[in-house]
Formats: C-alpha cells, structure tokens, sequence
C-alpha cells in the first residue's frame, strides 16, 4: 500500500526502520519520488549478537550492529541518514484492552477532535507497574450513546462517548538501552515502535484485519504474536522462543557448533515431515578434526518439526486461554525470518487448523526483490508507520489553536499522542 505525499517537505525526507533483532540487525530506507509515493530506497542487513529474547545485553556489540546496518542502507541508497524509528519487542511487552467515557462538550453536543482526545486519555488511564511504560494507545472503536461498532465519532452528535482501546506497554529499561544504543551509533531515535505492529502494517492486508486474523512473527530469541479483530489490534504477547530454540535442538542432537548448526537449518531445514524424501541424505560437518558424515535428511527434519510444532502450540494456547481464538476467521499470517522454513505453513496449519500463509511487505516500488522478504517486514513497516507519524505531526500544526495564554495549546494528535512517551529520554 503506497503513502502518497500531500505535502512539499515530505520530498527532501528520507524514513528509516531500524529492526534491532536477537538474530539480526535490519536498517531500510524509504522515501518520496517525484510523485509523491514511498519507495524502499536502500536495506542493509548485519548479523546481531548483542540481544538476547529481544532485550540488549550487550550495548557495544549492538550499536556495532545498528551502525554497520545503517551504513550498508546508506550505500544502496546514496542517502545520510540522522535519524531512525526503532522496532522494540522482548518478552516484556503486554498488551490490554481498556474502554474510557467522557461527556460530550461541544457545541450543539457535536463531537470534536478534543471530545475524541479526552476519550482516549480516558481510556489509558489504567494503572501498570512503575518500570512500565504504554508504548501504543490504540482505538478499536467507539460507542456513542450506546451505539457501538463506530469507526469514527467525529461532528457525530451524542451526549456520551466512549472508547475502546487496546494499550501496549513496555519495560522503561529496556526502552531506554534501545534508545541508548542508537545514539551511540551516532542516531537519533525518532520513535520506538512495536515490532509485531509493523510487522502488521507491511503484510497484512484490510480483509484479513476486518475478519479477524493473528499475525507470528518469527524472530530468532522471541515469537511476536498480534492478533486483529474487526480491523483493529485486540490481543498482543511474545513467547520467549524463536529460531535459536530449533539451532540450539540442531547444535545438541547432531553435535556441531551452533554456527554449523544454523547453517544447516538455512540450508537442509525442513519443519514439515510429508515435505522430506525418505531417501535424501545431508552432510553434517565434522568437529574436532573429525570427518563429515552423512545423515538422513529426515532425522533433522524430526528436530526441527518438533520444535516448531511445540512452538506454534505455545501460541495457539496463549491466544486460547485469553478466549480470542474464536476471533481469529481470517486465518494465521507467519511473517519473520522463522517463516521461510520450507513446509512452515503447512506445519502451521497443521496446528492451527485455519488458513496459513507467509507474509512479505507488498510492494511500494524501489528495490521491489531487495526488500520483498519476510525477513524485512518489520523494517519496512516501520517506515510505513514512520511516514504516517511525519504526516500526521504536521498535520497536527496547523490545526493547533492559542490558548488563553497566547501559547499553542497540546491538541493531541494521534501520532503525537502515541509517541508522548519517548520524549523524556531526548
């Protein structure tokens, strides 16, 4: 899905995702042609060492990473770039939902944008822990008067407004290190988003959003999982497992180095046993001095079906015991590098008994074969997600009214509002 510009600024701007991953470090560059539309100009890709279950526990190691990603986007592109908006996951991301009320005070009882703010503000005011903060609040619909299902209240005319929203929060620290490692690197954070919501804006589509769909994403420390319901976020967890599990099982049962390991999986990997010839035959590299040998291709593919069976289990059973399962009519959506596993969807289906299908970023035009991979979506949708804030901030401008002090009063826009949180730490 294309953004087209509306405005002159947004034709000298460059949008940078930087997906910081337990595996690896991704950086995409996306900006506006002469016609105003998004393109992906430059992606680059470094292996990452320094996370672990998508939080940072080594700062060096991970600005190394962030730097060298961005650089190698810098030279697709021919493009500096100065600042970034930042994928943040981990097992410490929650979701929930909350509704607000609030009275209608416009005139003639006529919905404003400020009714809808204070609604929202409403909404959020939910009490979470004090190493937590709300990265996202998302609205889900509106009830005006007890008229629910409402997309957009604004200029409806109501005595009683109310939201329903769906709030994401994080650890503050680990928010904080990410922050930390992109300014050491030498950029600006313009924003940290969650991974598995840009995930979703780049290969989801409005069909499976309005039916009901669940979103895997696969990454190498965590599994991020989103869940849609009728065209909005409704359930958000990350399970502390990915495709390092499936190395580590790999590394232990054939005993080899994990790097060996991992490279069989890219290589040999096969998560569905149907897929696998009987007669097939893999060359396990020796260790120690020791000779190669061959294996049956159908041995590994046991390991790794196992692993990834137990993993989809895991999130089919924490989307049931919330009772969401119901809300999922549009299907399983994987997306990550996890979902490039030959026989991934069909294991997926396997379990999830619903149609599976691997997601990758819709073309925007640019390097289409460069960045058309599951591995970038969560980077490519933070620069969709990213051009949406540009646009709405300065949107917001204009719009903002003195207040009786002269000043330019807080109109909280949405991609304001969203982004609030992260200011303190510039």
């Amino acid at each position: 899905m294309c953004i087209a510009s509306r405005r002159p600024f947004l034709s000298d701007t460059i949008i940078v995702g930087l997906d910081i991953g337990t595996a690896k470090t991704c950086a995409v560059i996306g900006e506006y042609n002469d016609a105003g539309v998004l393109e992906i100009t430059g992606v680059g890709t470094v292996p990452s060492t320094g996370l672990r279950k998508g939080v940072v526990v080594n700062i060096e190691a991970t600005l190394q990473a962030v730097a060298k990603a961005i650089e190698a986007a810098e030279l697709m592109s021919g493009r500096e770039v100065k600042e970034c908006f930042v994928g943040v996951a981990g097992a410490n991301i929650e979701g929930i939902n909350s509704r607000g009320v609030v009275a209608v005070t416009g005139k003639n009882r006529e919905i404003s944008r400020e009714d809808m703010t204070r609604v929202i503000e409403a909404a959020r005011a939910v009490v979470i822990p004090m190493d937590r903060e709300v990265l996202h609040v998302i609205p889900q619909s509106y009830i005006v008067d007890d008229q629910k299902g409402i997309r957009n209240p604004l200029d409806m005319i109501g005595v009683r407004l109310e939201a329903e929203v769906h709030i994401i929060t994080g650890s503050i620290t680990t928010a904080q290190n990410l922050i930390r490692c992109v300014n050491r690197a030498g950029f600006k954070a313009s924003g940290l988003i969650l991974q598995s919501l840009a995930a979703a804006r780049a290969v989801l589509n409005n069909d499976e959003k309005e039916l009901g769909c669940l979103l895997v994403d696969l990454g190498g420390g965590t599994t991020d999982v989103l869940m849609y319901a009728d065209g909005a976020p409704y359930y958000t967890t990350v399970i502390g497992a990915g495709g390092a599990q499936v190395t580590n099982d790999l590394s232990i049962i054939l005993n080899v180095p994990m790097e060996a390991a991992e490279r069989l999986k890219k290589d040999s990997g096969i998560c569905f046993l149907p897929h696998v010839d009987p007669e097939e035959r893999v060359i396990v590299p020796g260790v120690g001095g020791r000779a190669p040998r061959e294996i049956p291709r159908l041995e590994m593919a046991s390991v790794i079906q196992s692993r990834m069976e137990e993993l989809f289990m895991m999130v089919k059973e924490r989307v049931e015991s919330m009772g969401y399962w119901r809300h999922v009519k549009g299907g399983v959506i994987l997306t990550g590098g996890g979902s490039q596993m030959q026989g991934a969807a069909d294991l997926a289906y396997k379990v999830f008994g619903v149609p599976v299908r691997v997601g990758s970023p819709a073309s925007t035009g640019g390097l289409i074969e460069e960045y058309r991979n599951p591995v970038y979506s969560t980077a490519v949708g933070l620069v969709q997600i990213g051009a949406e804030r540009l646009i709405a901030l300065e949107g917001d401008e204009p719009t903002r009214k003195p207040d009786k002090k002269g000043k330019k009063a807080k109109n909280g826009g949405v991609g304001r509002k969203i982004s609030d949180w992260f200011k303190e730490f510039f």
